[in-house]
């Protein structure tokens, strides 16, 4: 500023308003650089939606998009959507594209062909995708379900051990003993006469009660007496689903101000509380013992998840933390509850709905029970039912607990007609359209066991049946869960006769797994003992 110009300023008042209009620019300028900034990432934002919607209209849509909603309105989480779903399955066979909402495009792959490259890629090329499992990272944490990265592989590496066949074998025993006090409870409400009971409410207790006993060594007695543990578990899962379905509650401010949110909040914690208690206190023994007087002292005793995963180490002799070890057995509470249930329920639904099957069924295991005085099954013995086995593998065709998983590719991923599914892009893997497939599966609306026949194997592509998905992340419990089923159906068959209740009609709805809109009731008869 000139000399002569600064005592004018002052003498005239305007040195104050020149320093202000020289800030007010510098802001200006500011706001303009961040505001063009902006504009130019959105800019970017829409040329890349742009070039990722003509690449992707190649593939085929249903009809009757909206353009507010998309296809939203077309796939309804009851038994309407799914017959919708149906009749588009019918006409598209490998690959379509579906839309949430007018800038959210899914690819849905219902072909086994279709389905390999996606759920084949590497976890870093095909991680899973957290639109539909983000509500339930604070409950579960980074547990195998919503982990990804390096600490996915980790923990996998680490969880396969508790999954093998020399660990499984000793809750043999607590299946059988968990199905019995089930089974007490039906003869206690059937007073000798039938019962009409919903298979849905029963045997998720059941699954819990088992659970905790594989995971914690604890018993909670929660079939005849609710405890705040299962309470808890119970009402989150209720809980996630309402929320899914509350628009408004998807925003995490807006939701824990709510009444859903704040019991949300108590029961994680109580849940929490539940899990690091059994943890801290294992692992103090641990710490005074020492492993291998750890070990000794349970001998005896069956090891459970807990046990298992404190004794895990890595290749670099690291363990899993109190947190990692909390979130992985939450995470098991959860899946292994749920989908259990959800395909026993179904499976005892189309026995009494097919009482041919049923018959059949039950005759294969009076043959393997025959002559032992204790009703209780062992390891060895679920080879020796290949019947009963196929009747819960297509019912889990027709019945797919989980009915998609979600993949985000992070790089192009080619398909073998040569199509490209873009970098970024949600793949849907739809287990529950691959199983009812028509290309695939003919006839697939029939209950028909004998599909998975042994002695008469089928030419169908190893992702036909998918159940427990496929690839690097599929079900680590899928032994685990077939194991559990088969005993809990072959003792319920050699016990009871189911029939369909007709009174209650079965309306499917997908939620976090299939189930039914007022559950899945069946008169349950029970049997004379066997000689």
């Amino acid at each position: 500023m000139l000399p002569v110009a600064e005592p004018l300023l002052r003498l005239l008042g305007l040195e104050r308003t020149a320093f202000c209009l020289g800030a007010a620019s510098a802001l200006l300028l500011s706001l303009l650089f961040v505001f063009f900034r902006l504009l130019l990432r959105f800019l970017r934002l829409c040329w890349r939606f742009r070039v990722t919607c003509r690449r992707l209209r190649c593939f085929p849509q249903p009809p009757r998009r909206s353009w507010l909603l998309g296809h939203l309105g077309m796939y309804l989480p009851n038994e309407m959507g799914l017959q919708d779903e149906k009749k588009v399955l019918d006409n598209m066979h490998h690959v379509l594209l579906v839309w949430i909402g007018p800038i959210l495009p899914l690819l849905v792959l219902v072909h086994p062909d279709y389905i390999k490259p996606v759920v084949g890629a590497s976890a870093a090329i095909a991680p899973k995708d957290d639109l539909f499992y983000g509500f339930l990272k604070p409950w579960l944490g980074d547990g195998l379900l919503l982990s990804k990265g390096d600490k996915w592989s980790r923990h996998r590496r680490l969880l396969t051990p508790a999954f093998h066949f020399d660990i499984l074998k000793p809750y043999m025993k607590i299946f059988n003993q968990c199905t019995n006090t089930m089974h007490a409870k039906w003869r206690r409400l059937a007073k000798g006469s039938v019962v009409s009971l919903d298979m849905f409410e029963h045997i998720s207790l059941m699954t819990l009660d088992s659970l905790q006993k594989c995971v914690f060594s604890y018993n909670s007695n929660c079939q005849e007496k609710m405890s705040d543990y299962i309470t808890a578990i119970i009402a989150l899962s209720a809980l996630v689903v309402r929320r899914q379905y509350t628009l408004h509650h998807h925003l995490d401010f807006i939701y824990y101000l709510t009444a859903d949110g704040r019991r949300f909040r108590q029961a994680c914690d109580t849940v929490h509380r539940f899990t690091t208690e059994v943890i801290q206190e294992r692992r103090r023994g641990l710490c005074q013992q020492g492993a291998e007087a750890w070990l000794k002292a349970r001998q005896g005793k069956t090891l459970d998840f807990i046990d298992v995963l404190l004794l895990a180490r890595d290749e670099e002799g690291k363990e899993l933390s109190d947190e990692d070890i909390r979130a992985e057995a939450d995470t098991f509470m959860f899946e292994g509850h749920d989908t259990t249930s959800s395909g026993l329920s179904w499976v005892l639904f189309n026995l009494a709905k097919y009482p041919e099957y049923q018959e059949k069924c039950r005759e294969e295991i009076q043959e393997v029970m025959k002559g032992r005085e204790l009703e209780e099954l062992e390891w060895d013995d679920l080879t020796q039912l290949p019947f009963t086995t196929m009747c819960i593998k297509e019912s889990l065709r027709q019945f797919p607990p989980v009915t998609l998983v979600s993949r985000r590719c992070t790089e192009d991923i080619k398909l073998p007609d040569g199509r490209i599914i873009p970098k970024g892009i949600i793949c849907l893997v739809s287990i529950y359209g691959t199983h009812h497939n028509p290309t695939v599966w003919p006839d697939s609306k029939v209950y028909n066991p004998y599909r998975f026949d042994p002695d008469n194997p089928q030419q169908r592509s190893p992702l036909a049946f998918v159940p427990f998905s496929a690839g690097p992340r599929n079900c680590i419990g899928q032994s685990f869960a077939m194991a559990e089923m088969r005993v809990v159906l072959a003792l319920t068959l050699l016990r009871f006769r189911l029939s369909v209740d007709r009174t209650h009609k079965v309306r499917r709805k997908p939620e976090l797994i299939l189930r039914t809109e007022s559950g899945i009731w069946l008169n349950v008869e029970p049997l004379p003992p066997q000689a």
